[in-house]
């Protein structure tokens, strides 16, 4: 029998906020020393009254927005009981009944991410959420031996729970979703999304059922997944371990399952939990939010353009491909810088001065930040300014210098701040476009080369080149290579 898998994604994103979602203890807590960001609110202590974190509450919106929800204008807060040594209360202020967005949805592009090979072609789906709600995170637990140590550095850090419908259909999809929403939150700016730093864990909670089936099968849910990579091996691990189970007519049991990476196998952890066994009752207290249109507008407008809509529009107004639309986007940073160039370029044709962009951004830009150990998301501060980049890709425009020369005013450029057309000046770099000055030294150039002239007038096209080569030699590089060439053509004529 062949099965279809059903996942639906419970997403924690730790918001980037200064202070804690309850309290006012620094929320930077990643590589302190344990326990020093604390204080009565977040330990639980007796008479300790919460406050809310009113940008933790907008960082929730914007998230809400970018995902297409409904945010609500009336929401109150609840407690989550549950009893870990890592929740000091004994309960997770959060939200149950009414989450503050829901009713969304996340258009994502799918490929084929097994082979590695980028194609043009790609599948769109719509997976829809059901809800984004605000709770306080817990305090991290370390296992030594037969000890346990808790840091509450943790505890009370703003968290943004986002869990999707069952819609998701491979282990390919969740990994699709799972990188749109990384990138949604670092192009809001409310979330660095690093997973291996624990600022988004999911965890997908999935079943098997006979292809064409409407029933749901039984739901196991996947807990320690550090990384897309290891979401996308453990959901196509636990689709092979409950097919085989099925196949011998075994029951697949309800329960929560850790990812042990190193052996690549899932493990048993505990039961799944339900709803009612946290027993939700509303958080005395805090007083209920109310969201107002004045409110709600002011956070709209902070709310940017994202990755997708720019692919589509770089696409239909710039005619990129979708590799190049899908590379400048990839950052928010990245895809700004771009635009800036395109700006600032002087061509008539806007599509060819983005396209001229695109091409100098993902050879030379990202070469040299690569090995200058600058990530993408850094490129605003890198030495050569977008209107620098524009000035040399219409300095090779205007004939000025050609493409070789460009390239290594470029490296300088990157090393010094200096502009293009400084450096070009002070080298004496500009472009030999003088046909009586090329036409004397293709003349010399066919003078000293008699076999291959002659190889390339018995039909050895391929002799071509090595002649252009041999005057750009000459000229150390400067010559206008569309006058060599005509000029070259000409004088080869038997």
């Amino acid at each position: 029998m062949e099965y279809e898998v059903v996942i639906g994604m419970e997403t924690h994103v730790e918001l980037d906020t200064n202070s804690k979602m309850f309290c006012a203890c620094s929320a930077r807590f990643f590589g302190a020393e344990p326990n020093v960001n604390v204080c009565p609110v977040c330990l639980g202590m007796p008479g300790a009254l919460p406050v809310i974190n009113k940008r933790a509450v907008e960082f929730a919106m914007m998230v809400g927005l970018a995902l297409n929800c409904q945010i609500a204008r009336h929401t109150f807060w609840e407690r989550k009981s549950y009893w870990y040594p890592d929740l000091p209360k004994g309960y997770q202020i959060s939200q149950y009944q009414r989450p503050l967005a829901y009713d969304g949805w996340l258009d994502v592009d799918v490929r084929d991410l097994s082979t590695g090979n980028w194609t043009e072609e790609s599948t769109r789906r719509r997976i829809r959420i059901r809800r984004a709600h605000l709770e306080e995170d817990t305090g991290k637990l370390t296992h030594v031996g037969d000890k346990s140590y808790v840091d509450y550095n943790r505890s009370g850090v703003p968290l943004l729970e986002i869990v999707t419908e069952p819609d998701i259909r491979s282990a390919d999809e969740a990994y699709a979703y799972l990188s749109a929403l990384q990138q949604i939150v670092r192009y809001l700016g409310v979330s660095t999304g690093d997973m291996e730093k624990g600022a988004m864990r999911c965890e997908p909670n999935m079943s098997l059922r006979p292809k064409g089936s409407d029933a749901f099968g039984v739901k196991v849910e996947i807990k320690n997944l550090n990384s897309l990579r290891a979401v996308r091996d453990a959901i196509a691990y636990e689709i092979r371990r409950q097919t085989a189970l099925l196949e011998r007519g075994e029951a697949v049991q309800q329960v929560t399952l850790g990812w042990d990476e190193s052996r690549g196998v899932t493990v048993v952890q505990r039961e799944k939990e339900s709803a009612h066994d946290y027993r939700y009752f509303p958080e005395p207290d805090l007083p209920p939010l109310e969201v107002d249109d004045a409110w709600l507008e002011d956070v709209r407008r902070r709310v940017p353009e994202l990755a997708l809509a720019r692919q589509d529009r770089y696409r239909r107004d710039f005619g990129l491909s979708a590799y190049d639309a899908v590379q400048l986007t990839s950052d928010r940073a990245v895809a700004e810088w771009f635009e800036q160039v395109i700006a600032a370029a002087s061509a008539a044709d806007l599509r060819a001065r983005a396209k001229a962009a695109a091409n100098w951004i993902q050879t030379e830009v990202f070469r040299l930040m690569k090995a200058n150990g600058i990530p993408n998301a850094e490129i605003a501060g890198i030495k050569p300014s977008p209107r620098q980049l524009a000035e040399l890709i219409n300095l090779v425009d205007e004939q000025v210098v050609n493409i070789n020369t460009a390239r290594q005013v470029f490296e300088e450029m990157f090393a010094t701040g200096a502009s293009p057309r400084a450096i070009v000046e002070a080298k004496g770099l500009a472009q030999v476009s003088d046909v009586d000055v090329l036409r004397r030294v293709v003349a010399e150039v066919i003078a000293a080369h008699p076999g291959q002239v002659q190889q390339y007038r018995n039909g050895q096209e391929k002799v071509f080149g090595f002649l252009v080569g041999q005057v750009m030699k000459a000229t150390k590089g400067k010559g206008n290579a569309q006058v060599i060439n005509q000029l070259l053509r000409e004088a080869l004529q038997p």
